[in-house]
């Protein structure tokens, strides 16, 4: 089976950078009955970047909005999913990477029983490039 790419909104936070936060960001969502497609944090100078990417981006907004979290204006990122295999996500890289489109980052994981997915962030000015290297409709 092929690989199923899909652009979507995500959005971002800044928060502390100390024990807890994450557990206190997806607890609000939780709460709320918030499905995430992806979640991702990093450090970012002397904080945490926190990403979401919702299942449903309305939910998302007004159980962040409830939760008086600050966010980013929706940015696109894309998910991928599909059969695991050796090198699925050199595939999707080598692709991009030979239409000159760079990837700002990725994290890929195996799901079990099979199956991997991704979310891959690329800069704003490449997206149409990129989804179309993707097969994903803008």
């Amino acid at each position: 089976m092929a690989d199923a790419v899909r652009m979507v909104d995500y959005y971002y936070t800044m928060v502390a950078q100390k024990p807890g936060e994450g557990a206190r960001l997806l607890g609000v969502l939780r709460d709320a009955r918030v499905n995430l497609l992806a979640f991702s944090g990093f450090p970012s100078q002397r904080k945490a970047q926190v990403d979401f990417v919702p299942a449903d981006p309305a939910a998302f907004l007004s159980a962040a909005k409830a939760a008086k979290i600050k966010l980013s204006k929706p940015k696109k990122t894309f998910v991928i999913e599909g059969d695991d295999r050796v090198g699925a996500i050199a595939g999707v890289l080598a692709k991009l990477a030979a239409a000159k489109v760079n990837v700002t980052a990725v994290d890929a994981v195996c799901g079990g029983m099979g199956r991997y997915g991704a979310i891959l962030w690329v800069k704003s000015k490449d997206l149409k490039k990129a989804a179309a290297v993707l097969g994903v409709m803008m």
